[in-house]
């Protein structure tokens, strides 16, 4: 049988990958390129989205080219993105008023603490399924309306429109702005249940609903075709998206109620399959959609995330000049038996789920004269599942089903240590999938759906094999002791400010 191709964007927070995939799953080639992460003043994060679509449109070229087929022989593309991150441009010209605000920037916190004055949590979780934070798209608009002049003079014409990473591709490569329902709910002004821009969200934060891109569903539909002048030289229909992490748990076959992925990249995003149901999260996670068929109910999921997760790795090496490299940091960590009781909570930009405080700080915690470098590189990659821990432990109390296993996906499942520490510390297996692209593979899932190269979510099952396991060895008394200890050094850093 003759294999068929789906191409997948994956615009991140540091690069922009495009991926071609056969009919199987399995990766036909890749390209990748990283972009500039730009600091303006300490807890904003900026990204030039001009050098991301060059970047995009060099990807796309190269992948093609390395995999020697025919751009016409892609019957699909798909689109998975860095979600909260908002770039506001014209539609006419397609050019950007202001640089993308990324979801990482904190600029919109003096926003949301006015918010909370105005009106209850309560309110916004029920209208949204979010907590008040920074971190979501509505407070980075709401911030620019007030603060960038010339998004200010366009705000309320047409023209303008405050585009997700996922909307601004498909502008770029369609013509047409649309977010799909995974996207669309990171905003802070979708409706959770109705999956439509919300009316009172949108009149609290001063947002016109013509400045929003349009919400369509994330597999099922064609949003349009990519041009023969464009990166792909030929028309492609472009026609599944998922904002990253729903991509991954798309990728990762969690099709079924109760079924968890975590990804661990820059951040580290812990979701859990709710199937139908609409669980509002008691324990600081945030209801998301995961996934909207065209014409069918949507499924959601309750998620957890984590700021602060591979770029502590980054910031051992880059910052502190610890270590060459990630392999380093792996071989220190793995030399010692444990951190000789150092833990690290890397509050850089404060703590999200399941605490939401954007005034903590980090924390070194439990420093002695014994430890080492090695000790010190042993709890950066514990800070990380410690982190995880939490979330699981949240899911948990708020779904009431019990999480047998993890899926993980992401640069971190590379470090070993970190894997056996994570299913130590959860006390269950944690598995590894043979292609690890999982965010991506999920867009083109979405995307081959939609024209037929895949029949179901049923057959996407039968594709999904397991690469690495790691079972649990440590006993409950240690973990209980560990868990202790990291709830202490958290409690510090909630203090600091």
């Amino acid at each position: 049988m003759k294999k068929e191709y789906v191409g997948a964007i994956d615009q991140g927070t540091t690069s922009t990958r495009f991926i071609i995939f056969d009919s199987e799953g399995m990766i036909v080639s890749s390209a990748q390129k990283e972009h500039r992460q730009i600091f303006p003043r300490p807890g904003w994060v900026e990204h030039d989205v001009d050098e991301i679509w060059a970047n995009t449109e060099e990807v796309i070229k190269k992948a093609i080219e390395t995999s020697g087929i025919d751009p016409s022989e892609i019957k699909a593309v798909g689109i998975t993105n860095q979600r909260e991150t908002i770039v506001p441009f014209s539609r006419k010209t397609g050019r950007k008023l202001h640089n993308a605000v990324v979801w990482q920037d904190l600029r919109g916190t003096e926003i949301i603490e006015r918010m909370k004055k105005e009106v209850p949590e309560d309110f916004i979780r029920e209208k949204t399924g979010l907590l008040y934070s920074p971190y979501f798209s509505a407070s980075k608009i709401r911030y620019l309306i007030e603060n960038a002049p010339k998004v200010r003079a366009m705000n309320g014409n047409p023209d303008l429109c405050y585009a997700s990473m996922d909307a601004y591709l498909a502008y770029k490569l369609t013509g047409r702005c649309v977010t799909d329902v995974t996207n669309a709910s990171r905003y802070m002004l979708m409706n959770i249940k109705t999956l439509k821009w919300d009316a009172e969200m949108l009149s609290l934060f001063g947002i016109n609903e013509v400045n929003l891109p349009e919400i369509v569903s994330s597999t099922g539909v064609v949003y349009g075709y990519t041009s023969e002048d464009g990166p792909f030289g030929a028309e492609i229909p472009l026609c599944g998206i998922l904002g990253d992490q729903q991509a991954a748990l798309f990728g990762q076959a969690c099709f079924d109620k109760g079924e968890s992925k975590c990804t661990y990249g820059t951040g580290c995003f812990m979701l859990s399959n709710t199937g139908d149901e609409l669980f509002l999260s008691k324990h600081g996670l945030l209801s998301t959609v995961a996934y909207r068929a065209e014409g069918k109910t949507p499924v959601y999921a309750l998620e957890g995330s984590v700021a602060v997760a591979g770029s502590l790795v980054q910031w051992t090496r880059d910052s502190l000049k610890m270590v060459k490299d990630a392999k380093e940091l792996d071989a220190l960590a793995e030399s010692v038996p444990d951190s000789a009781g150092v833990y690290i909570v890397p509050a850089f930009a404060g703590l999200f789920a399941p605490y939401w405080r954007s005034d903590a700080r980090g924390v070194i915690a439990g420093l002695t004269g014994f430890a080492t470098r090695a000790h010190i590189c042993r709890a950066v990659l514990e800070a990380t599942a410690f982190q995880a821990y939490d979330i699981f432990n949240a899911m948990t109390q708020d779904s009431g089903i019990t999480l047998k296993s993890l899926k993980v996906d992401g640069g971190m499942t590379n470090s070993g240590p970190l894997m056996a520490f994570q299913s130590d510390i959860l006390g269950v297996p944690v598995i590894r999938p043979q292609v690890v692209e999982t965010t991506a593979l999920g867009a083109a899932y979405a995307a081959g759906l939609t024209v037929g190269v895949w029949k179901s979510t049923d057959e996407l099952r039968e594709y999904w094999r397991e690469q690495l396991r790691w079972t649990p060895t440590m006993d409950d008394k240690e973990r209980e002791k560990k868990v202790g200890f990291w709830e202490k050094a958290v409690s510090r850093t909630l203090d600091w400010v």
